[in-house]
């Protein structure tokens, strides 16, 4: 698995990840075997990375109960969010946080669509400092929400930020991806199916016969392969809960990365379709 470096600590993170909204909100126990082999397939695979947030229902829950029965529960690189207004509620949202996620300390905090980020940004600071957190981050996931992002991230001391970004939603190369990377900051993705729709386009097209020179075998290496070959992408977190479809996603992070001149050519293969 390839691995990028996070910039605040010099810290190795796999390139693909675990997002958990919708996939990992259940409520009935008997949907839990295929989850605890999607951490099982993760882990394998030698990913850490698992988001979540108090937004996704029971996911943190969900989570925390699956990998407590798992040996790997320790080797897990845990995210999540605060998700709410005021210093208070916040503080409650990310101690009730920690409890689902059966953790006495999180990796990584983020103020989810930024969300009252001026209120919670000195509590996580005060976290990070007590230990509880090893980093802070924000994140968003509309365009519209980029500049005020970048704003943020280069008026403010944070370790991570999570914006949209895909083969056909390219905006974050504007300036976002640039501005996180002059800053130090190290970027997770979220949305690179654009919530399905980029798959629902490809699945019935064939893949181009030169995808075989990246060691490519199906639609979502293909997209995610795209993401992760941009210098400045840290950590792509497509969301599921089938192992199988998690493993081929995390293939996106083995192999040949496609140059500058092949990710326009892999770009313009999906808008043409």
């Amino acid at each position: 698995m390839l691995t990028r470096l996070i910039p605040a600590t010099q810290e190795l993170l796999p390139a693909v990840g675990l997002g958990t909204w919708q996939t990992f909100d259940v409520n009935d126990t008997t949907a839990f075997p295929p989850l605890r082999q999607t951490l099982q397939t993760l882990h394998a695979a030698g990913s850490t990375l698992i988001d979540s947030s108090p937004m996704y229902g029971r996911s943190e829950e969900v989570v925390g109960d699956i990998t407590a029965t798992l040996d790997a529960q320790n080797s897990f690189f845990y995210a999540t969010k605060v998700w709410t207004q005021g210093r208070d509620a916040g503080i409650r949202q990310m101690e009730a946080s920690l409890r689902k996620l059966r953790r006495n300390s999180l990796d990584l905090m983020q103020i989810h669509n930024l969300v009252d980020w001026k209120t919670h940004l000195p509590t996580l600071r005060d976290w990070r400092a007590a230990g509880k957190i090893r980093y802070i981050g924000i994140t968003h996931y509309t365009d519209a929400m980029h500049t005020e992002l970048e704003r943020v991230l280069t008026t403010e001391p944070i370790d991570f930020v999570q914006f949209n970004y895909s083969i056909l939603d390219r905006h974050a190369e504007k300036r976002l991806l640039s501005a996180a990377a002059n800053r130090g900051v190290a970027t997770l993705i979220n949305r690179p199916f654009t919530e399905g729709s980029l798959l629902a386009r490809v699945r019935h097209q064939p893949l181009p016969g030169w995808a075989q020179e990246l060691d490519i075998a199906s639609w979502p290496e293909f997209l995610l392969k795209f993401i992760v070959s941009h210098p400045s992408v840290t950590c792509v977190i497509p969301g599921t809960s089938n192992p199988a479809h998690l493993a081929d996603n995390l293939r996106a992070g083995e192999g040949p990365l496609p140059d500058v001149a092949t990710r326009e050519k892999m770009a313009a293969y999906v808008r043409a379709l």
